[in-house]
Formats: structure tokens, C-alpha cells, sequence
């Protein structure tokens, strides 16, 4: 039996986007950082994975089909498992708005795309030691 064991550095990280391109280069990213990652579409394949994988950290994105980033992140923080979670918001769109909106369901962070390694290593870290 394999349990979830995390490597000494790297976190478990849910990346949830319904572009492919974002999804890819968050998973290579986080990877090369020494992160275990995994991938969902859309919101209601994040909320399947979450119980299957237990993430440190979900990267969230805002505008997606059917369940869009708001609601996504409403729902993982409405249930007490998961209330704790790191949720960070991920968005082509810099506003004021979009950002007091994802705090306003709980979002604990906002990351414009398109982001670089750098930033989305830097938004881990600085979530891993808030945790």
C-alpha cells in the first residue's frame, strides 16, 4: 500500500483549469519545484479529486464552464474537511473586483495569467508557510 507520503519539500497542489495550456505549464512549473501535482477541467473534476487527493493547495481558476472559480471555491470552503484549504484564484483579468470577489468565497490569494515560474513557485511557498 502507497500512502500520500510528500517528498521533504514538495506539497500536494491542484491546478484547476479548463485551458489545457495553463494546466500544462502549472504542472511542469510546479514539478521542477519539487511539487506532486494534480490536474482538473473544470470545477466539478476538482471537487471529485479533492477527496481522492487530499491537496495542500489549489491553483483555481476564474472563468471556466458550467461551475466557473467562485463558485468552486465557495464550495471547497463550505465543507469543513476542506475549509482550511489555500485556495489562490487564477485569472487573465487584473481587477479590483475579480480580486475582492474571490476573497469575498474565500480565496486566499490572486494570481494574474499568464504567470511565470517564478510566481507560481513564490504563491506555494508563501502558502505552505502560512499553513
Amino acid at each position: 500500500m502507497v500512502d500520500h507520503v510528500q517528498t521533504q519539500s514538495g506539497i500536494r497542489v491542484l491546478v484547476v483549469d479548463d485551458s489545457n495550456t495553463i494546466r500544462r505549464s502549472a504542472e511542469i512549473f510546479l514539478r521542477q519545484g519539487g511539487h506532486e501535482v494534480v490536474l482538473a477541467e473544470d470545477g466539478f473534476d476538482a471537487l471529485s479529486k479533492l477527496c481522492d487527493y487530499q491537496p495542500d493547495l489549489v491553483f483555481c481558476d476564474i472563468l471556466m464552464p458550467r461551475l466557473d472559480g467562485y463558485q468552486t471555491c465557495a464550495i471547497i470552503k463550505r465543507n469543513p474537511q476542506f475549509a482550511a484549504l489555500p485556495v489562490v484564484m487564477l485569472s487573465s483579468k487584473d481587477g479590483l473586483f475579480d480580486k475582492a470577489r474571490g476573497r469575498m468565497v474565500g480565496s486566499q490569494d490572486y494570481l494574474t495569467k499568464p504567470f511565470t515560474k517564478d510566481q507560481l513557485l513564490q504563491a506555494v511557498e508563501q502558502h505552505r508557510r502560512a499553513a
